[in-house]
């Protein structure tokens, strides 16, 4: 099994920063694009931003400029760097994975997200 452990949501004033980490653990071949999604309260989940195995990325219009997202091949873990977060901001965040695991099967992967708080 494969599993996405997130950490390092929590509770912030806006203007402020979060760094969110995603680590991919179990019975991992390769890992290819990573990414991070978000919901707010009665919404659906949205992207935010994705990086591939080679470091292109992606973002959301919303956080263009804003979030930096990340990845160390050699931890099997991606990350999203926050800044100037704004109340809007405030979401359930989710990392999720391509990932082909010792099987050689091609699995997509979600972790059990981490909620991120910004206060006005």
């Amino acid at each position: 099994q494969v599993q996405l452990v997130e950490s390092g949501g929590g509770l912030v004033q806006a203007g402020g920063s979060l760094r969110l980490s995603c680590a991919a653990s179990g019975s991992i071949f390769s890992i290819h694009t990573m990414g991070w999604y978000r919901q707010a309260p009665e919404k659906q989940r949205d992207l935010v931003a994705t990086i591939t195995s080679g470091g292109s990325s992606n973002y959301a219009d919303s956080v263009k400029g804003r979030f930096t997202i990340s990845r160390d091949n050699a931890k099997n873990t991606v990350y999203l760097q926050m800044n100037s977060l704004k109340p809007e901001d405030t979401a359930v965040y989710y990392c999720n994975a391509d990932v082909r695991n010792g099987n050689l099967q091609f699995l997509r992967v979600w972790g059990q997200g981490t909620l991120v708080t910004v206060s006005s």
